[in-house]
């Protein structure tokens, strides 16, 4: 019997025979199963293709995500440590535990030629604290100076004896290694013969590219001790600065709360290192321990104080760090009776080639004196880069308090007349600002530039307000410094009849009249006795030169002025007969200039300046 199946249409062969492609029987299966079968498998498969495209995508957005996390924490991981800073825990010193029982000492260098009376005042010398601090070295010792020429072979300092507390210094700098202590350094400049030799006996020195990141200097100068004691002032690795310069600054030993902060400061120039970048947020190991608003409450030498540190510019200032303008606008506005200033430059302007004016401080002064009856001192240093513009704008203060009473502005120049060379050796290159209540102590000039373009760091250290105490405290020892600074022979008051001309420089003296007068109104032309108001000028006759008979009547006015400074308790501008016979006499032309307000009056300018540095008297007959 033939069996059941389904016979084709090709030679009568059985579909089992052709199998169907698959291999199925076909004996007893309908075709409809078998097509039912082959569309369930075709199904499957399309189910397992999809399932696999599915996770080849979802692997491949894994990957991309993956990918895009990790390039997300290298960024941040080279963000953060843009600035890489020591080891934070290395010395266990934390924010929690550091001491705040701490001494203070004032240091000076007071050069050989500048002497005081014998009762005045006087602070440990600069090179014995400086030694004393290395003598504190435990583990390493970090420096930021603008200058490093403490023994340059190819410097006229080598062959003076004055040059020999820097090659001491030096040397005690190089010894460091021998000891095991690190001596870390961060500077602004490259060519430096002292960085070289410090780099052979082990120091690490890191440079920090300022033109690139703020077109302007490292004018920092502090060392920080093992985080526990530090300096700050005036002072840079110079050997003039250790000799022949008048610098001021203090050290502050066993206080690693304010160390620490000072520290972050060094870190932050430390991990600077050859970029050319700022940051555009900071580690938060750099954020500062106190500012202006949360100051450190400390025991200073026995008596309760309130300090913290600033910087500048404000391009470098982390989180909760005050810059120094804030700093110095705190300090100014908290001042209830005076406000004494020794700065080596003032000048409110900024501006490299088109100069504006810059009023952070100086309105601050102004408002001081007017708004709060405030007593104001400045005294400025006297030497051969002090801007012309100076004196005018000490003239605008002064012109303030004219007409007002309860109102006192009083400026000074001090200038060493016995230096040979008045140029950056022996001025007096302080920079710091004491009140009733509090000091200020920075790195920079109170110059417009110097805020905004150049590094620097500043301390202030106050009185907390309510509490009396019997010692004598920081604020009064800087406010005794000063105070000997302002009554010494080396000062020469600003004064209405005289051109204070302090440099080589030839200066106009009517641009500096008429820029005055359309800026402060009329320009006094002389005072009385006792600076209450502008004296009238006396008819005169014009001269072509000095007579005989001028110049004795010149001479015996000088000594009457004498005299009556004496009697006043002023310093006189030329001390002897010998004194004045060593100024050059200018000589004079027709030239005149009418002071507005004084139609009557006039008076010759002269036509050349002698460039010896000092005080240039103007004839005009009166004298």
């Amino acid at each position: 019997m033939e069996p059941r199946g389904i016979r084709g249409p090709i030679g009568g062969q059985d579909i089992k025979a052709q199998g169907l492609g698959f291999g199925y029987p076909a004996t007893g299966i309908p075709a409809s199963s078998i097509i039912t079968a082959v569309q369930q498998q075709d199904y499957s498969a399309s189910v397992w293709l999809r399932r696999r495209d599915k996770l080849e995508h979802s692997q491949q957005k894994c990957i991309v995500i993956f990918a895009l996390v990790c390039c997300f924490a290298v960024l941040v991981a080279l963000i953060f440590s843009a600035v890489d800073i020591w080891g934070e825990d290395e010395d266990g010193i934390t924010e929690e535990n550091c001491s705040r029982d701490c001494r203070v000492v004032l240091v000076e260098n007071i050069p050989e030629d500048i002497s005081f009376l014998d009762n005045s005042t006087s602070h440990l010398p600069l090179s014995i604290g400086l030694y004393n601090l290395l003598d504190q070295a435990i583990r390493v010792v970090e420096i930021v100076s603008p200058l490093w020429l403490l023994n340059n072979s190819d410097n006229e300092s080598s062959f003076q004896p004055a040059a020999r507390q820097g090659r001491a210094l030096l040397s005690r700098l190089q010894g460091l290694k021998a000891k095991g202590i690190q001596l870390k350094i961060s500077s602004g400049i490259t060519n430096s013969t002292e960085l070289r030799e410090l780099s052979k006996h082990n120091a690490e020195v890191h440079y920090v590219n300022m033109t690139a990141l703020t077109k302007g200097n490292l004018h920092s100068s502090f060392w920080v001790v093992d985080r526990k004691h530090f300096y700050i002032g005036s002072a840079s690795m110079d050997w003039r600065s250790l000799t022949t310069r008048k610098e001021l600054g203090v050290l502050v030993y066993n206080c690693s709360c304010l160390a620490l902060d000072l520290h972050k400061v060094f870190s932050l120039y430390w991990g600077l290192q050859y970029k050319d970048f700022i940051p555009s947020f900071w580690s938060k190991r750099l954020f500062a321990v106190s500012n202006r608003d949360t100051p450190l409450n400390l025991t200073i030498n026995g008596t309760k104080a309130q300090a913290y540190v600033s910087s500048s510019p404000d391009v470098f200032i982390p989180k909760h760090r005050s810059s120094d303008l804030e700093a110095i606008a705190r300090v100014i506005q908290e001042a209830n009776h005076f406000i004494y200033i020794s700065i080596t430059d003032y000048l409110p302007l900024i501006g490299k080639s088109t100069s504006r004016y810059w009023s952070r401080i100086d309105g601050l002064i102004r408002e001081a004196l007017i708004l709060r009856n405030v007593r104001v001192r400045l005294l400025i240093s006297c030497w051969e880069k002090t801007h012309p513009l100076t004196f005018n704008f000490i003239w605008s203060l002064r012109s303030l308090c004219m007409e007002q009473t309860n109102c006192s502005l009083e400026a000074k120049f001090f200038n060493p007349r016995g230096q040979r060379d008045v140029s950056l050796q022996g001025i007096n290159h302080n920079r710091f600002m004491v009140t009733d209540r509090a000091i200020y102590l920075g790195n920079l000039d109170w110059v417009g530039d110097e805020f905004t373009f150049n590094a620097g760091a500043g301390l202030v250290i106050s009185k907390p307000k309510g509490i009396e105490d019997k010692n004598v405290t920081v604020v009064e020892q800087l406010q005794a410094a000063f105070e000997r600074d302002w009554v010494s022979r080396y000062t020469i008051p600003l004064q209405a009849n005289k051109f204070l001309v302090c440099n080589k420089r030839q200066i106009n003296p009517t641009v500096l009249i008429k820029h005055s007068q359309l800026h402060n109104g009329p320009v006094p032309i002389r005072k009385g006795q006792h600076d209450k108001g502008p004296a009238p000028l006396r008819n005169h006759h014009k001269v072509d030169g000095q007579t005989p008979d001028n110049t004795r009547h010149r001479d015996s006015r000088l000594s009457k002025i004498s005299r009556q400074g004496i009697a006043n308790g002023l310093v006189p501008v030329m001390d002897s007969y010998q004194e004045r016979s060593q100024v050059k006499m200018s000589h004079f032309d027709n030239r005149q200039v009418e002071i507005k307000g004084n139609t009557d009056n006039s008076m010759d300018l002269p036509s050349q300046f002698t460039e010896s540095s000092g005080s240039r008297e103007i004839s005009n007959g009166a004298m």
